[in-house]
């Protein structure tokens, strides 16, 4: 399947516990979409990567092989089917959270979702490519944060994605306090930090370094049509 089920079997379950912490959100707002309130999805959310983490569903998908992304919302939508109703007979505290997810953000989160008409599906791709995009902007932030730059990181931001023609190279280098040559250089090296990230993201959910670019033009084309 991904790379997180594969491998020695601790750094495996790391690796997907990890994945899983980035992508929980897109999972919980398919949860509240097809109709579950607050607290059921939170219930619903956490109860579906516990399983997860046990290894079952996993192994499964490793002998099919696949994306993550799909995997993921197959493997919920079984879950929400199926095994519903024996997770809600356990109810909250049956089991100990096994993510931090805050209910209150994620609540507030989903309410600012803007108002779609799109079906809950389309909606979870949606946020699955915009927790991606995210995940790599905190990595970013952390590169800047190492090398003693974290005050760059609101300035550059914007700068990522857009034009070329578009940088104002020279308000650029006043705000980060540099000449305008070094500017360019902050702002191409960080680009191409960014599109680097991306793709390795893109990696860590995919079956293949064959795959990667197909999903990347998948992720893109979703967002694009947000």
């Amino acid at each position: 399947m991904v790379k997180a089920g594969t491998g020695a079997a601790t750094e495996a379950h790391h690796a997907l516990s990890h994945l899983c912490q980035i992508y929980w959100y897109p999972l919980y707002s398919f949860a509240r979409r097809t109709g579950h309130s607050p607290d059921d999805a939170e219930d619903l959310t956490q109860e579906f990567f516990l399983r997860l983490l046990e290894g079952e569903w996993v192994a499964s998908a490793d002998r099919t092989r696949g994306r993550f992304r799909t995997f993921l919302l197959t493997a919920m939508k079984r879950f929400l089917a199926n095994e519903w109703h024996r997770a809600h007979a356990q109810k909250r505290g049956g089991h100990l959270p096994i993510l931090s997810l805050d209910e209150e953000s994620a609540e507030t989160r989903f309410s600012r979702e803007p108002a779609h008409t799109a079906s809950p599906d389309i909606l979870y791709e949606r946020n699955w490519a915009l927790a991606l995009l995210e995940n790599v902007l905190c990595r970013l932030e952390d590169d800047l944060s190492r090398e003693g730059k974290t005050a760059w990181a609101d300035i550059l931001r914007p700068l990522l994605t857009s034009g070329r023609g578009e940088i104002d190279y020279a308000a650029t280098a006043s705000q980060l306090g540099i000449s305008e040559g070094a500017a360019r250089v902050a702002v191409h090296r960080l680009r191409q930090r960014y599109r680097q990230l991306i793709r390795s993201e893109v990696a860590e959910t995919v079956g293949s370094e064959d795959e990667v670019d197909e999903e990347l033009r998948h992720l893109f084309q979703v967002l694009s049509g947000a």
